[in-house]
């Protein structure tokens, strides 16, 4: 229905354009044969989109057609491809401390405004680089590695809550998870083996506990409890309720967790209240080839449920639909390297708004840009 809805409305607007031009050109009384025939091959291209409208497709699962419904959509997706040399908007000006630096780069957040907030991990420290910044700013820690209220230590991965303008940060080292709000610190989660940060729209804020290979919730505001498991949680294994060293999660519309399952090579997803996940993207033990995935980090999941994963050990972003066997490079994989081709060990992944996507190149010690081509 969804689908369907869009691509209604994608025609009423290309009418609507059209149907502008037209008006425009009256009130001007400039109608002429090139501005006809530009007209006329407008309504052939949307009439011949009405006449090929998308399909979609349903498939289910082997063990129960109710509880396993996949709707595959055939729509081409909004972001489809990329340049693959990418630009450094942040770092790339070797390993150190200086506000042009970064040391070891992990989580990154980008906002409305294009703003990149970083888990600084070597530095201990947040900063942020305004869009086309040369230099960061810190905004939360930078005073040394420490457990004091106004210090982190080793932070991995930091979301930003735009509705009250807070940083949240999983303080790997310190095992606990920081809320930040206008240099003002509170600890939200003690004791806790945090990586990964994800927040939904109804406000709930996910962790993933590393350790006990399980990724909890807590509703914003209620943290003087343990939280409700909702992937994981029956020890370290690679059956279908277990994960092994988690990292990055992601949280979908629907409330699914999407979890890099890292060392078990493959993202696995859980639907709201499930007792087990199921392999989405890798799970054919690591390696290089299209159906596997090597220590699996940063993860976004598009409006079309396609996966997005930096495919850390291969040093590549790969895109995994659901239900397919095999993902496809979209940046990198052209070896380990610094080249704007290349990545080392690529950690968080995030995009922007109009699609140009961004990763963490955690030994390159840079955020790189890789433009969306448009079509």
């Amino acid at each position: 229905m969804k689908s369907s809805q869009t691509f209604i409305n994608d025609i009423e607007m290309k009418l609507t354009d059209i149907s502008k031009q037209i008006q425009q050109l009256q009130k001007e009384n400039d109608f002429n044969e090139i501005n006809l025939n530009y007209l006329t091959n407008q309504l052939t291209k949307i009439t011949e989109e009405l006449n090929d409208p998308p399909n979609i497709s349903i498939e289910h699962g082997s063990y129960s057609f109710i509880n396993e419904i996949s709707i595959i959509s055939l729509l081409k997706p909004k972001w489809d491809k990329w340049k693959q040399n990418a630009i450094t908007v942040a770092g790339g000006n070797e390993e150190g401390e200086e506000l042009d630096q970064l040391h070891s780069p992990h989580g990154i957040f980008i906002d409305k405004n294009k703003n990149i907030f970083i888990a600084d991990f070597g530095n201990d420290r947040i900063v942020e680089w305004k869009h086309n910044a040369k230099e960061g700013q810190i905004i939360a820690g930078g005073h040394d590695e420490g457990d004091r209220i106004d210090q982190l230590n080793g932070p991995i991965d930091v979301i930003v809550d735009q509705e009250n303008h807070s940083i949240i940060i999983a303080d790997q080292v310190n095992r606990r998870v920081i809320q930040w709000l206008n240099q003002n610190q509170q600890i939200l989660i003690h004791n806790f083996d945090c990586y990964g940060l994800a927040m939904d729209k109804h406000g709930f804020l996910y962790v993933n506990d590393y350790m006990k290979n399980e990724v909890r919730r807590w509703k914003m505001g209620e943290y003087n409890n343990e939280g409700i498991v909702v992937a994981g949680g029956n020890g370290e294994g690679d059956q279908l309720n277990q994960l092994d060293c988690p990292s990055f999660i992601f949280v979908d519309e629907e409330q699914s967790v999407y979890v890099s399952d890292s060392n078990n090579h493959r993202v696995m997803k859980w639907r709201k209240d499930a007792k087990e996940g199921r392999v989405v993207a890798g799970g054919n033990g690591g390696g290089r080839n299209l159906n596997q995935l090597s220590n699996p980090q940063g993860i976004f999941v598009d409006d079309l449920g396609q996966i997005y994963v930096a495919d850390s050990g291969n040093h590549r972003i790969m895109r995994w639909c659901e239900g397919k066997e095999e993902g496809e490079i979209i940046v990198g994989g052209n070896g380990q390297g610094n080249q704007s081709n290349q990545l080392i060990g690529p950690a968080g992944l995030s995009f922007a708004d109009e699609g140009n996507l961004y990763v963490a190149d955690h030994w390159n010690r840079r955020i790189q840009k890789f433009e969306i081509i448009c079509e």
